[in-house]
């Protein structure tokens, strides 16, 4: 098992930026303003992981390829992550819907664990999170990527309302955007030097 510093910290920036103004921060600050926040961090940590896991190994596949395709396939995905996150996403303000009192650790973390991997299927992350494993390692990658995912949640569920106050999320959006631009960039560029 080989890691890679520059992989782990790359995974972690991406992807806690994509996630910032992404639906699931709304859903835990939401759940934890009804349930117990730290019940609620284990559920939405445990799907996280299991997501990670996921998205890795689809990207261990992508890695069999030849190399000229992998970066490719990752320049193009890239490019639609910043796409995604530079046009804005509208509407996730909404989300904060209002969420059912529930008590005890075991009706928490399942309702956490299951509001997260439900919504988390096929999101910019769990993509971005494959591609970044296709090119930057497996581990290094994973721990990454769950370490960002764990670490939106608990910011969500400490601070949410002070950052949603603060700190506008298109402009989380945006510099989000702009790196995931400047890594389709990056990569295509690869192609032809590598």
């Amino acid at each position: 098992m080989h890691l890679d510093p520059l992989a782990i910290i790359t995974a972690f920036g991406l992807i806690f930026l994509a996630e910032l103004p992404d639906k699931t921060m709304f859903a835990s600050l939401a759940m934890g303003t009804r349930m117990r926040p730290l019940y609620v961090w284990f559920g939405t940590s445990s799907a996280f992981i299991v997501h990670v896991a996921i998205a890795v190994g689809a990207g261990s596949l992508l890695g069999l390829l030849p190399d000229w395709i992998v970066k490719l396939v990752s320049a193009s995905f890239f490019a639609f992550g910043a796409f995604l996150l530079l046009r804005g996403s509208g509407g996730d303000d909404d989300d904060e819907a209002e969420v059912k009192t529930v008590t005890g650790f075991w009706p928490v973390y399942s309702t956490a664990f299951m509001a997260v991997f439900i919504s988390e299927w096929g999101d910019l992350t769990q993509i971005t999170t494959a591609n970044l494993a296709a090119s930057n390692g497996t581990w290094s990658t994973a721990i990454g990527s769950a370490a960002a995912l764990m670490s939106v949640s608990a910011l969500a569920l400490l601070a949410g309302k002070f950052i949603a106050k603060r700190v506008p999320l298109k402009t989380v959006q945006r510099i989000g955007g702009i790196c995931m631009l400047g890594l389709a960039i990056w990569t295509a560029v690869e192609i032809f030097t590598g």
